[in-house]
């Protein structure tokens, strides 16, 4: 189970350094934008993506 867990945030890691990699400015403008969001709006994001990754880990298994 670790085994797993920690290849999981590996490939997170790898997933997230894609965007600032491959196209920075880009990056910084959805940074930026980011930072503009209200709490709220934060939050309504973190939760779509925890839904949309436990959709995906029901649909997997």
């Amino acid at each position: 189970m670790g085994d797993l867990l920690l290849g999981a945030f590996a490939l997170m890691l790898v997933l997230e350094g894609l965007l600032p990699f491959l196209n920075p400015a880009a990056w910084r403008s959805v940074f930026v934008k980011a930072t503009q969001l209200s709490d709220g709006q934060i939050r309504f994001v973190g939760l779509a993506s925890i839904l949309a990754g436990m959709l995906l880990l029901l649909v997997w298994h």
